[in-house]
Order: C-alpha cells, then structure tokens, then sequence
C-alpha cells in the first residue's frame, strides 16, 4: 500500500492523483506543456482523445503510462455491453493504439499489456465488466509502482554523498523524486542543476520545480553549459531517466542525455540512469524504435517561433548511449553495471 506521508512530502506533479485520474467516464491528465505557471488538466472523453493527448505531449515521462492505462479504462466501459470476443477484439484495439503514440516508451507498453492480461483472466472468469477490473488493475498498478519506486529511491540515494551536486537531464519523474527525498531523509546536503531541456524545457519546468519544492537548492541551465560545469568540478553526480534500457546494457533516453554521459565520462562524474528493469524484447538498440517528432517543434518555444524563417529542423526525441558510458544502472533491485542488467530478472 501506498506510503500516504511519504506521498504528502512529494512534490504536486508526482502525486498519483495529480499525473492522471479517472472519475465518471472521463481522464484527466495534468497538462504538463505549461505547469508550473499554470495548473490545468486535460479532459479526454475517449480513449481515442488519451492517446491524441499523449501524442501532443501533454504529458510525459511516466505520466503517459497513467493516461494510457486510465485511457484502457474508459475502453473497458465503451465495450460494458459487448460479447466476450468483441470485448477482446476491442480492448486489443485500444491497446495497439496507446501503444503507437509514444512507440519508444517503454512503460506504455507495459502497462497496456498488464491491463490487457487482466482482460484476458477476467473474461476467463466470465467478468465482462472491465471498466471495473481495470480499474482495480490501475489502483494496483500504482500501488506497486509506488513500491517499486520507494526501492528504487532507496539505491538511487545510497550513491548521493551530502555536499554533491547533481545534474539532472529532462524529467525522471518519481525515480528521481523518490531519491532525492531519500537523500534528504537520509540528511544528505544536496544541490541540482538541470538542463533546461529544449524543445518543451521539461528540465526548466517540471524537474526544476519538483526538485526546488522539495526545499533542495536548484539551478536551471541551458543544454550547452554541463560540459563547462563539468570542467570546474561543479557536477559531483548525473542522474537521468531511460525510457527503455535494452538487455544489453543501453540507456535510449531523451536526446541529448548521450553527449551529456560523453562529458561526464570525460570529466569522471559518475552517470547513473534510473530504470524499472531492462526490456526483455529489447536486446540491444536496434530492436527499439526511436521516436521522431514534428521537425517543427525544434523551430518554436512555448509558442514562440525561435527559428529564422525558411529554416527546417530535425527532432529525434530520443538518443541512445552505450553502455561504456553508464557507471550504472538504478533499479528497485540494485544498481547494475550496464553488463549485469540481465540479472535484474534472477
């Protein structure tokens, strides 16, 4: 069961309520494309409206595996009425189509194929209510993740020292949350800098805050400056996410995190990724595809045009980094050397 005062100290963003909720028929997911300075959440009817709404990121990091087991939800009560193999066929549906908005995040489609298993044993059991039974999948979905996270959180602290400063790179959500508040718990002076994160500055926006509301002292920078922080000895620590880390030993987070883990094996700061376990159908990078958003999105920020006219851009959302760069890999089983990760699952 969920830790409620561990959760009252988190920070508004990572509170499970606030990520993504279900009431009466409808999703609603914080908007994170403008939080801090707004707090608003997207209404979504439909689990079709989920999905355009993860595709349009409203939502990020862990958030869109909320959202799109939420959107599996209100899935499960479109088909209340259906017989059982329309009921399969549908739900199947829905899942491909989470699935194929953020076709790199590996948490999506792991959470559309733990809400489609419990639709296979409930239809097993003659249930066809799978508005309820994936309901009760979502409360112990977050339940566990909250768990698992706390573990995490605990490994991810142990290599915090009190005085470090850590570098932080686009939004890793409660896993970098959870450690922090260990470190902290644990009476562990800490200072952050993070990247700014172009072109939706997640860094500047949500992992700033999130770091700044937990009372820590946080400097935000552009994308350009951790190599000359790196140089001057500023940046004791890297922690960043991975959105899937392959069997053998790859980090595929967002892009820029490859350049940032060059300099910091350069400089010799200790690069720690955190992640829920290695992807099993994922044996080395080739397997997973990377995802590439509009080429428009580079020429603009927050609504403004930052681009000459009659430029194009390029957007790969998401880079790869060999294992030669990661001291290693946080889990809610240990930390791996990037080699070891395949015994996560012993």
């Amino acid at each position: 069961m969920i830790d409620h005062q561990f959760v009252q100290r988190m920070p508004f963003i990572v509170k499970p309520y606030n990520i993504a909720h279900y009431e009466d028929g409808v999703v609603s997911i914080l908007d994170r494309r403008i939080y801090p300075f707004e707090i608003r959440f997207e209404e979504c009817k439909t689990y079709e409206e989920v999905a355009v709404a993860i595709e349009k990121m409203v939502t990020q990091s862990l958030g869109p595996a909320y959202a799109a087991g939420y959107g599996m939800v209100q899935a499960g009560r479109a088909c209340k009425n259906y017989r059982k193999e329309e009921i399969r066929s549908y739900m199947n549906h829905a899942g491909v189509r989470m699935i194929n908005t953020r076709p790199t995040n590996h948490e999506i489609r792991l959470t559309v194929e733990e809400s489609l298993a419990a639709v296979g044993q409930a239809l097993a059991e003659d249930q066809t209510d799978m508005e309820r039974v994936l309901l009760t999948f979502m409360d112990g979905m977050i339940d566990k993740r909250h768990e698992v996270s706390l573990k995490l959180g605990g490994f991810g602290a142990s290599v915090v020292k009190s005085g470090d400063a850590v570098l932080t790179h686009c939004w890793p959500e409660t896993t970098l949350v959870y450690t922090l508040l260990t470190a902290l718990e644990q009476g562990k002076d800490i200072r952050a800098y993070c990247t700014e994160t172009r072109p939706y500055l997640q860094g500047a926006r949500l992992t700033a805050s999130a770091i700044s509301d937990m009372g820590i002292d946080t400097t935000v920078i552009t994308d350009n400056m951790p190599a000359s922080l790196m140089s001057q000895g500023k940046i004791n620590l890297f922690f960043a996410g991975s959105d899937r880390t392959t069997m053998d030993g790859h980090i595929i987070n967002k892009v820029g995190t490859l350049q940032l883990a060059i300099c910091a094996k350069h400089f010799g700061v200790p690069f720690y990724p955190f992640a829920y376990g290695p992807d099993k159908q994922a044996p080395g990078p080739e397997a997973v595809k990377i995802e590439e958003r509009d080429p428009e999105e580079v020429l603009h920020c927050r609504g403004l045009r930052t681009a000459a006219p009659g430029v194009s851009g390029y957007y790969p959302a998401f880079d790869i980094t060999p294992p030669a760069f990661v001291t290693g890999i946080v889990t809610d089983k240990g930390i791996f050397k990037p080699d070891k990760i395949t015994e996560y699952f012993k």
